[in-house]
Parts: structure tokens; sequence; C-alpha cells
């Protein structure tokens, strides 16, 4: 696929350590009609899929296929809007496959996509997968996790620095295809973007491995395509225990 210039995008998923299967899954979209791109910019998803590792393949992949089309194809005019309502249809088609086929009862993923329209952000999220934004070398997560500790750190009933390494860090409160209906989380504005943002979604397998300002040293430091690739080896040298995967987006 042709990538306008703009940016540098690169992106790249591993097994890691201890898996054998690869259950996350990734996409990233432009429309190759120019008049349509002004309008929708540039699409990134990331999904990690579980439920058995039939199940969670499925799922991941559903779930980016159907918000890739729906994204491309939906008739609302705010990118937003689209994003919301490509959530909606990835939900119920995991939910869908799962109904067809029993072996694949309980499979669910997480979802983050987001849309760059010009500088202006736009994204969506569910699950425990995230979207960071490094800007003059400092890393922020602009997705919350739809996790049981994110919900303890914020009840007060564990600091923020025990969430790290709590045993239940990765026991997910909310995920697509699971529950009845999903709520995914988006910002109320636009995010502005500027010149020389790094953006990066990513499963849990790279930023449950390693610390916020390693990430941010590798982002900061190095082109896309290095990143990911040195990205992924700190994760799989800090043990690796679950599926890698990561797309990095450099605004120029």
């Amino acid at each position: 696929m042709k990538i306008r210039p703009g940016v540098e995008v690169a992106s790249l998923t591993d097994v890691g350590c201890q898996r054998e299967n690869n259950e996350d899954s990734y996409a990233y979209w432009e429309s190759e009609d120019d008049r349509e791109f002004e309008r929708l910019g540039r699409l990134v998803v990331v999904a990690d899929g579980m439920g058995g590792v039939e199940g969670g393949q499925f799922a991941s992949r559903i779930a980016v296929e159907s918000v890739q089309h729906a994204y491309a194809s939906s008739r609302e005019s705010d990118p937003q809007q689209r994003l919301l309502a490509a959530f909606q249809l990835a939900h119920a088609q995991v939910q869908e496959k799962a109904r067809q086929d029993p072996a694949l009862r309980g499979m669910g993923t997480t979802l983050t996509a987001f849309a760059l329209v010009g500088h202006h952000l736009f994204y969506a999220h569910v699950g425990d997968s995230r979207l960071y934004l490094l800007r003059a070398g400092k890393l922020q997560a602009l997705t919350h996790d739809h996790s049981l500790v994110a919900r303890l750190v914020e009840n007060g009933v564990v600091s923020a620095q025990d969430a790290e390494s709590h045993p239940q860090k990765h026991v997910l409160t909310a995920a697509v295809g699971v529950s009845d209906e999903i709520q995914p989380d988006h910002p109320a504005e636009p995010v502005n973007i500027q010149a020389c943002d790094v953006l990066m979604a990513c499963s849990d397998g790279l930023w449950g491995q390693m610390s916020e300002q390693e990430m941010a040293e590798i982002l900061a430091s190095q082109e896309p395509a290095e990143a990911c690739r040195s990205l992924v080896e700190v994760a799989k040298d800090h043990g690796g225990p679950d599926n890698i995967t990561l797309q990095i987006v450099c605004v120029n």
C-alpha cells in the first residue's frame, strides 16, 4: 500500500517467547482516492485476542477487518462517529462468529484504533491495548485500560506503582465480543497533533514488559521501523510472555 507523505509508519508483530500462536492482529489503511483521503485520513488498528488459540486469533482478525471496512465505507461524516460505529459493528461480528461456531464461544478481543485526519487525531478503545503520544520527549497514554487493576487504582485500593506488578493486571473488565454491549472510550474533542509527534498503538505484550521511560527513550531516538524492532527486542529480553504488536506513526 502507498503511504502518502507527511508521516513515517512502521508496524511489527511477534509471537513473543512463551506463546505458540500469535493472537494479535493489526492494520494500517488510507484510501487510494485523494478526496476520500482528505476526509478520512489514515487509520491504525491493533487488537489482542483471547479465548483459546483459535478464538483469540479469530476475534482479533474479525475485529480489525470489521473496523477497517466499516470506517472506510460508513456514511457518517465525522471521523469520530465513524470509528465508534465501526467498533459496534466489530463487536456484533465477533459475537455472530461465536454464535455460529460453538468452539469459539467466549472469544473476545481488545481493540484500539485511531484516525489521523490532517492534524486531528480521533480514537476509540476497548480493553488494555494502548495508544500513546510522544511529544517533546514525554510519553503519555491517551487510552485508559479497561482492567481490574486500573479500576483498583482509580478507587485508591492499589497504588499506580503496585499496579505494575499486580498478579491480576491483565484481567479485563471490557472486551469486544464478550459482553452484551460495549462502550468504547473516545476523546470529547479531537486531539491536535503537532509536527514531530509520535503515535504508538500497541498490545499489552509490549507495554506490560517495560517502563514508559524505556519506551519513550526508544521512540524519541529511533526511526519508526528501527524503534519497532528495538521495542520488541526489549519486551522479549524482559521475558516476552505474550504476543507483542505495535504500530508507530511519526508525524513529519
